[in-house]
């Protein structure tokens, strides 16, 4: 099964995200990412065999119990090389980044590759098969600071890749499991 450890954003931070993004600018060839699946990534596991996913679940109930719970708020927009269009965060993104950390390392101590990359917190919003000028898009988010929020869980998410081959078919999250952040109310 497919796996990623995430911070989901809640409803109110989405809706908020969701009515700024209406507001931007047609794209030609961008793909836009599915509203319910909007999230957080910290660490990206790939395919995880079934009998290494019970030792995962330990590992990141833990790093959840090690965590404090922190504030963040979604803030502004960049791009990845032209091809992703993402909103960043604002607020504690220290203890995101250390949280991330720890998502990462739970999936290397369970046997699993990791991607180990210097952690970008972002939320994509859009993709390209091909490089973009996605600058009018970045500058339209430069406006946009949303409520900011409590993250108070770890989530383990399923990626269902699309399989139908219909055209704009985008793949389907569904949270595995979430463990409650050490500090959380």
């Amino acid at each position: 099964m497919r796996l990623f450890a995430a911070v989901l954003p809640p409803a109110v931070a989405m809706i908020e995200l969701g009515s700024h993004v209406d507001r931007l600018p047609p794209g030609d060839g961008l793909r836009w990412a599915g509203r319910p699946g909007w999230h957080l990534t910290l660490a990206f596991y790939g395919d995880v065999p079934e009998t290494t996913v019970p030792e995962l679940r330990e590992r990141l109930a833990r790093a959840a119990a090690r965590t404090e719970a922190f504030d963040l708020a979604l803030r502004g927009g960049g791009q990845f090389g032209g091809r992703t269009l993402w909103t960043g965060v604002h607020g504690r993104t220290d203890e995101l980044r250390l949280l991330a950390d720890r998502a990462e390392a739970a999936g290397r101590k369970a046997g699993l590759p990791g991607e180990h990359r210097r952690y970008r917190p972002h939320l994509t919003l859009a993709r390209s098969r091909e490089t973009a000028d996605l600058t009018p898009y970045v500058t339209a988010l430069d406006t946009f600071t949303g409520t900011p929020w409590t993250v108070a869980e770890l989530a383990l998410v399923r990626s269902d890749l699309p399989v139908s081959g219909v055209p704009g078919e985008r793949p389907r999250y569904e949270k595995v499991e979430g463990w409650a952040l050490g500090g959380a109310r």
